[in-house]
């Protein structure tokens, strides 16, 4: 699948082709007059026109070339990337756009980067906090923001009908919000400006656009949107790919991230009881070939596979009677919990019949049972996902090339789960 952007300046250009590469994608930045590179590693191409700040007939023209380079080259979601203080002509621009890509295209508007301190709320963008016309911007010699309201600042420069979604709605979730942007639609609306707060925000709304039928949607947006809306969209097109997701932590902290990954994923965990793996008795290999068949049909509903020990309300082992019970130590029955957690993982990549695009395990135990089990001679260390949480690939085994990310139990706040498997899906197994 490949995605077209169009942008008004070159570094605009080249911010949003980075977090395309970030999504996955093999992205290119083009000038205007120049053609797209012959190449078939390119998914994503972003055309500056360098119309920020020119004649509308010029502007008109340079969007329109840049939207049939795209069209000829195949894009199948064309973007329009905006300056993140609403600077440029953007409602021409984006009525060029919608008249470009046919009558039944939407524009859907959202003017947020929140890694860069641009929030919009009510519909008005603020930067650090601070409304963007009592910004430096306010003094543009060109052409000064005299007002903050979005929505207001394209209906002065379209033709079209703009509407507004409100905060709230993108909280209730992806599907009242889809419902919200239907009936915008069906209202006439061409233009909806949708606010947003945070990354966590703009994914709902790409998760709502994807979900949107008989409607041509077109990301506008500083970069964030179009990257979140691209890769939600190719996920639609392809057969989704799996991440393992492995916990054997009992922290209150682990538990808040599964919670919190539960929330965001959709996804129904697998307990594996703890206290049937600390054994060395039979029970020990009852209890993981139960956890790999249970493990092997949920993979076939949730795309995030979550397979743990931790379990609310479940009681603590008790190491020590064991221990003296079967004559044996508390951290060899710690290690039986580790091994069963690393066999399931291993069994599930071995019958699965969906590609696994990664896994992530928590706890340096779990981690190095997985890897024994797997006879990795190690892990390729590659790049840091969050402060101690690492990312890189298995070396040799039954799994060369396995993307993995890696973290320990206390390390992180709740979002440190998702924000990994979020990463993971962003690298391709080169064993898939």
């Amino acid at each position: 699948m490949r995605v077209g952007v169009v942008a008004d300046d070159l570094t605009g250009a080249n911010a949003t082709g980075v977090r395309l590469s970030k999504q996955g994608f093999s992205s290119a930045t083009v000038v205007f007059n120049d053609k797209i590179p012959d190449s078939r590693e390119l998914d994503a191409v972003c055309i500056d026109t360098d119309s920020r700040y020119a004649l509308d007939e010029i502007v008109e023209n340079r969007v329109n070339q840049a939207i049939r380079n795209l069209q000829e080259w195949d894009a199948k979601i064309i973007c329009k990337r905006i300056d993140s203080t609403v600077r440029g002509k953007i409602g021409l621009e984006i009525d060029t756009v919608l008249n470009a890509t046919g009558p039944e295209s939407v524009a859907i508007v959202v003017a947020s980067f929140p890694d860069s301190g641009r929030i919009s709320s009510g519909g008005y963008l603020l930067v650090e906090g601070v409304p963007v016309q009592d910004t430096d911007v306010a003094k543009d010699p060109v052409m000064p923001i005299t007002q903050s309201y979005v929505p207001a600042i394209i209906e002065e420069q379209s033709k079209y009908s703009v509407g507004h979604i409100g905060l709230d709605m993108v909280l209730a979730g992806a599907e009242p919000l889809k419902n919200a942007i239907n009936r915008g639609v069906k209202a006439g609306q061409r233009i909806i400006v949708i606010d947003a707060v945070t990354d966590e925000d703009i994914e709902t709304i790409a998760e709502s656009m994807v979900e949107v039928e008989n409607v041509k949607l077109v990301p506008v947006d500083p970069g964030p949107l179009t990257a979140a809306y691209s890769k939600a969209y190719s996920h639609q097109l392809v057969e989704q790919s799996k991440v393992i997701v492995t916990v054997g932590s009992v922290t209150s902290l682990s538990a808040r991230q599964l919670q919190y990954l539960k929330e965001k994923t959709n996804s129904t965990p697998v307990y594996v009881s703890a206290e049937k793996l600390a054994t060395l008795q039979s029970s020990w290999e009852e209890e993981v070939n139960r956890a790999i068949e249970v493990a092997l049909e949920r993979i076939q509903q949730d795309d995030v596979l979550i397979i743990t020990t931790h379990k609310d309300g479940a009681k603590l082992v008790n190491f020590k009677a064991i221990a003296e019970r079967e004559n044996t130590t508390q951290d060899a029955l710690a290690k039986r919990i580790t091994d069963g957690l690393g066999k399931i993982t291993r069994r599930v990549l071995e019958k699965t019949t969906y590609p696994v695009q990664g896994c992530f395990t928590s706890g340096g135990d779990v981690t190095a049972s997985l890897c024994a089990l797997s006879m990795a001679s190690g892990i390729k260390l590659e790049d840091e996902v969050l402060p101690l949480a690492a990312y890189g690939t298995l070396i040799g085994g039954h799994f060369p090339g396995l993307p993995i990310v890696t973290k320990g139990g206390m390390v992180g706040d709740k979002k440190s789960i998702y924000a990994s498997v979020k990463y993971l899906r962003t690298k391709t197994n080169r064993r898939v």
